[in-house]
């Protein structure tokens, strides 16, 4: 009787193994994960850098017309010397829909008063990353009436010289209240900011506008 030797398995040969494509999807997907994690953080960090530099102008507005720090108010000029904030600006009206409301506007301590107030309540509300949504509404108003002042769709002014608007449209103050907008949508005073901590107050959990 012939007795016939098993062949051996070449040692090449091995029977496929599903570990590796059981793997393969885990790891694909924890560096999707991480992928978006990352894109996520650093667009945090990104909103979280326009809300700081949009604050910083508007209390910077709001330190130089008070103080007269020489750069958009001269020195001895400022609020507290008895300066008026409004004045210049409204007085300087020359164009548009209600010219002669700012005009009876400027100067005015109520006018003066509630311009300051919004430019340091704005501005400490986007640096501190709090109550964003409120200073969307009450900036974006704010840059709604000095868009109107400044009246970009007007090409010459009342007097007949030529206005130098460079659009008649996408004027710099609605672009303020575009990001105004765009910050609080976000809640980009959650990353670098007080945002988080200012939503777990019971005063601000019980009205959703004040976040």
């Amino acid at each position: 009787m012939a007795v016939h030797d098993h062949p051996h398995r070449s040692p090449g040969l091995r029977l496929p193994s599903f570990r590796r494509n059981r793997d393969a999807p885990v790891s694909e997907s924890q560096s999707a994960v991480s992928a978006a994690a990352d894109t996520h953080s650093a667009r945090a960090y990104v909103f979280a850098s326009l809300r700081l530099l949009t604050g910083f102008v508007f209390l910077w507005a709001f330190l130089d017309k008070t103080f007269g720090l020489g750069y958009a108010t001269r020195s001895g000029k400022g609020w507290i010397d008895g300066g008026s904030p409004t004045k210049g600006f409204l007085s300087g009206v020359a164009a548009g829909p209600m010219e002669s409301t700012f005009h009876s506007w400027a100067g005015d301590a109520w006018a003066d008063w509630l311009f300051m107030f919004g430019l340091l309540w704005i501005g400490v509300a986007l640096i501190a990353g709090v109550a964003l949504r409120f200073a969307a509404v009450a900036g974006t108003l704010m840059m709604a009436l000095m868009w109107v002042a400044e009246w970009p769709p007007a090409q010459h002014l009342s007097g007949g010289s030529p206005s130098m608007s460079t659009n008649p449209f996408a004027e710099y103050h609605l672009v303020y209240a575009v990001v105004l907008i765009a910050l609080a949508a976000v809640s980009a005073g959650d990353t670098l900011g007080l945002g988080r901590v200012w939503a777990k107050l019971p005063l601000v959990r019980r009205g959703r506008w004040l976040r």
